[in-house]
């Protein structure tokens, strides 16, 4: 796996919209925030563009993704929002000079195709948040102070108190690289040359707007794939915007659960990772150390 350099005052920033339009005073907002980190920031020609829910037309889109991909002075590609429709971009893209110039790629929600895709090609890329987090949260947020931190080369270090449910964590130590992201989303690559499933990897997983039998079929098609064979352990992070009274046999975490309770790998829920203010950023396909105990979760990339 590549990991891409660590950010530098005067690095040059291009914030770009993949997948869904999104309102410009965000990306405004979110370009003057990494200006103070000292970057060089450029808004990509297509980011404010409107297609229907889009950001453009796929080729507006994919004309932004690819340059910025292929420009060697480019280091970090932030990515405006998620949404839906990153995934018309992925056939589409040529990895090659990102390869040869590997740069940051941050984002979460629909940018976990692209995540994927970046993983399938052996680059590491920052599962984190994008414009709208940090032009409301501001550079004080703690998920922004973890991003910035992570890009300037210190390591992810997460000591988190156990709260609610867990009665449901399996306690354990696992390590492996880290791959998932939005379950929804993941699930949409998965079987395809772009889904990165790594053995002996540690699978996360959060989402938003999904009912509880929709996560519930999500988690078991990757458990008939045999997916939970392979992986050392499971981090469940937030599951926001759904409604627990929709006639299932139990809540949503408690059907994960379930669905795993055969395998002997650690599981955490409520992981501080998805559409929630405490959003902590995770770096995918890096070897990543996991460890539930009683009181705390503790992940650690170094």
């Amino acid at each position: 796996m590549l990991q891409p350099p660590t950010l530098q005052a005067g690095d040059k920033a291009v914030i770009l919209s993949p997948a869904g339009k999104i309102e410009p005073g965000l990306v405004n907002g979110a370009a003057t925030l990494l200006r103070s980190w000292g970057l060089s920031v450029e808004i990509a020609g297509n980011a404010l563009c409107e297609a229907g829910r889009f950001s453009g037309s796929v080729d507006q889109r994919l004309d932004d993704l690819q340059h910025a991909m292929d420009d060697p002075t480019v280091r970090l590609i932030f990515c405006s929002r998620g949404g839906y429709g990153t995934v018309h971009l992925l056939d589409r893209l040529d990895f090659e000079m990102i390869r040869q110039y590997p740069k940051w790629v941050v984002g979460y929600s629909d940018i976990t195709a692209l995540h994927a895709a970046l993983q399938s090609h052996g680059i590491i890329s920052l599962h984190g948040p994008m414009a709208k987090h940090f032009a409301e949260e501001g550079p004080d947020d703690i998920a922004v102070r973890y991003t910035k931190a992570i890009l300037t080369g210190e390591p992810v270090n997460y000591d988190i108190p156990v709260t609610d449910d867990a009665r449901l964590n399996r306690k354990g130590e696992a390590a492996g690289r880290l791959f998932g992201g939005n379950l929804s989303v993941f699930c949409g690559v998965f079987g395809t040359r772009f889904a990165y499933t790594p053995k002996n990897g540690i699978l996360f997983i959060e989402d938003i707007g999904e009912e509880p039998y929709k996560i519930d079929r999500y988690i078991h098609q990757l458990k008939l794939s045999g997916i939970f064979e392979r992986i050392s352990g499971l981090i469940v992070g937030q599951f926001t915007n759904y409604s627990e009274d929709g006639g299932m046999y139990a809540t949503l975490n408690e059907s994960i659960a379930f669905a795993v309770s055969g395998y002997g790998f650690p599981v955490c829920f409520n992981f501080p990772v998805g559409h929630v203010r405490e959003n902590f950023p995770l770096l995918m396909g890096k070897e990543a150390k996991f460890i539930v105990e009683e009181n705390s979760l503790i992940f650690k990339q170094n």
